[in-house]
């Protein structure tokens, strides 16, 4: 009786839906999730997947509540007491319209944007620091009427797309929108971009998400 109510229990937990919390701060970092989750599930049949898209600080005390297990970010930007693995080193790039006087080139430096005109620019911590910085040495002495101040990297996208102004980013995989240009920076360091979890944290579905996450990278990303 012992042995049949211990497979009848292990029976029964195998067929429970298998929770996963995952933390984005916004909808680029939804687009990234989507191939390696697509596979994910082959794998995982009982995988329920619980999507939170909430910004900045809040997702650094969902993940040490435990209300979720896993979240995407920098490497600067990661909690302190979290264990960070690098997915990604994503190039710093100007985003621009097509029909920007930048679209032409195949790679920028900093003081051509400089000399570029308006720039659409977003503040910590929706923006890492490292690219913040980058930012900074961009806009620095600029006029007010050639800075267009963004909440969030959607908004900044929007206004490049619509034509105002050009902006400085991270080239994240599955992130391009069509229509824009990605022109190389190639005097700035690559950012780092992977996904944080508290130590000791050892689902199998968890460590499965990342690998895939690595390994759904195009190729040649650098």
């Amino acid at each position: 009786l012992a042995d049949l109510s211990k497979t009848r229990l292990k029976e029964y937990q195998r067929s429970l839906p298998l929770r996963l919390g995952i933390g984005c701060r916004n909808m680029s970092e939804l687009r990234l999730l989507r191939p390696a989750l697509s596979r994910l599930r082959q794998e995982f049949p009982q995988l329920l997947p619980v999507l939170r898209l909430i910004p900045f600080d809040s997702l650094e005390n969902l993940l040490e509540e435990g209300n979720i297990q896993v979240m995407l970010t920098t490497l600067e930007n990661a909690p302190k007491k979290a264990v960070y693995q690098e997915l990604v080193r994503c190039p710093v790039v100007c985003i621009c319209s097509e029909g920007h006087p930048l679209a032409g080139h195949a790679q920028l430096t900093l003081s051509q944007l400089k000399e570029a005109g308006r720039i659409a620019a977003c503040m910590p911590p929706a923006y890492p620091r490292g690219l913040f910085a980058i930012q900074n040495q961009i806009v620095s002495g600029r006029g007010t009427d050639q800075l267009l101040f963004c909440d969030n990297p959607e908004v900044m996208s929007t206004l490049v797309g619509a034509g105002f102004a050009f902006a400085v980013s991270m080239d994240l995989p599955y992130d391009r929108v069509p229509g824009l240009r990605y022109i190389p920076l190639p005097e700035f360091e690559p950012i780092s971009y992977g996904a944080a979890y508290l130590p000791g944290e050892k689902a199998p579905a968890l460590r499965r998400l990342l690998k895939l996450l690595a390994e759904v990278v195009p190729e040649g990303w650098t």
